[in-house]
């Protein structure tokens, strides 16, 4: 996966950025820059159905089964 260009902290230098990308004086870098365009939207659109298609194959019980585990991940508080 391409690494996005990281974009300053500095709010002065930030809002150069952004004027420069409006204004034209620099471009931001295309992420599918040396891939094969074929292979990228059949990736997409294996992406766009799977899981659709996955929960389509799961019995009501195992996806709320699921689901209970995701949010238990999600709510969990770490103690130190």
């Amino acid at each position: 996966m391409a690494k996005k260009k990281k974009r300053p902290t500095d709010a002065n230098k930030l809002a150069k950025a952004i004027v420069d990308l409006a204004t034209g004086e620099t471009e931001e870098a295309n992420p599918n820059i040396g891939k094969n365009p074929a292979a990228v939207e059949l990736g997409r659109l294996g992406g766009l159905k799977g899981g659709k298609a996955r929960a389509e194959k799961l019995s009501p019980e195992k996806r709320s089964e699921i689901a209970k585990k995701a949010a238990a991940k999600r709510w969990k508080k770490d103690i130190l």
